[in-house]
């Protein structure tokens, strides 16, 4: 139940923060913490089931339907848009490194770590869809809503996915926003992001993410200090 496992993900991070700070620590979940070294993500691993239980990304034989295929054709279709759900931090971007182990694209493959979209090595009964994109730093109620909104609407669309990506998943064309300002710019504009969220929603989200970068924008980097004020 995604719920369920949202309250989980909620809990276990406060309790990490509150008992790093009996002992003096931060627990720390920012998507990109240090430079160099790879992130902390969220992924989502998501199947869905019917009344009986049974997963509908399997068919009887075993092997994968078509429901499977349309949902991963729907995370391919979607998630563009839905991206700053995923990368809600101007921080989150620096996660999304070539050969880092987080995703820089929406390819899909069996197995395969390199792409966004992997689908692991299961049974039937666990055939599942695993979303890579999400950071730590993610609402965990809002990444599941949205991969699973991506996804079920890929059913009732019955869309179909590219072909799956063999080998290096890295060397496949970035295809979603490489910034905080590309993604916000990106579901500002989107008609898909207020159907599969709400437009309510998706204008809150934007203006409190908006209202964010607006005071990131108002301090002034180690960065800057570092580099510019030699030079300039």
């Amino acid at each position: 139940d995604p719920v369920a496992v949202a309250d989980q993900a909620f809990l276990f991070k406060t309790a990490a923060r509150e008992i790093a700070l009996q002992h003096g620590l931060n627990a720390v979940f920012m998507a990109k913490p240090v430079g160099g070294q790879a992130g902390s993500s969220m992924h989502l691993h998501q199947s869905v089931v019917d009344a009986q239980g049974r997963n509908v990304f399997s068919n009887a034989d075993g092997s994968p339907s078509d429901s499977f295929f349309h949902f991963i054709g729907g995370l391919q279709a979607y998630t563009p848009d839905l991206m700053l759900v995923y990368a809600p931090t101007v921080n989150s971007y620096r996660r999304y490194v070539a050969g880092s182990q987080a995703p820089t694209n929406v390819q899909w493959g069996y197995d395969n770590r390199t792409a966004g979209l992997r689908v692991p090595v299961s049974g039937p009964a666990a055939r599942r869809v695993e979303n890579r994109l999400a950071g730590a730093d993610a609402n965990p109620y809002l990444a599941m809503a949205a991969s699973l909104a991506a996804g079920l609407a890929g059913l009732s669309e019955r869309l179909a996915p590219a072909v799956p990506v063999e080998g290096n998943g890295y060397h496949q064309a970035r295809d979603l926003p490489r910034t905080f300002d590309a993604a916000h710019a990106q579901m500002a504009v989107s008609g898909h992001a207020p159907r599969l969220l709400g437009a309510r929603f998706v204008q809150g989200f934007l203006a409190v993410k908006a209202l964010e970068h607006d005071h990131y924008l108002a301090e002034i980097s180690a960065w800057e200090r570092r580099y510019l004020l030699p030079q300039v």
